[in-house]
């Protein structure tokens, strides 16, 4: 949970997920999550992808393509 971890508001400043969650501000958490399900966390995506939930490897690359 987010209450246990030593570095929920460093976490903060850096997590651009607009999903509510009990993973939120844990990092470790999310990426293992994320990991299961053959996905990345947002923060590995520009903010107007995150806002799309498509969290996968190939939407990943494709966002990498255009920058």
């Amino acid at each position: 949970m987010a209450d246990d971890c030593p570095k929920t508001e460093t976490n903060k400043q850096y997590c651009n997920c607009t999903y509510s969650c009990s993973k939120k501000y844990t990092c470790c958490d999310c990426l293992h999550y994320h990991r299961r399900m053959g996905q990345l966390p947002a923060c590995f995506f520009p903010d107007d992808v995150e806002r799309t939930y498509d969290r996968s490897v190939e939407r990943f690359k494709k966002s990498k393509m255009r920058t």
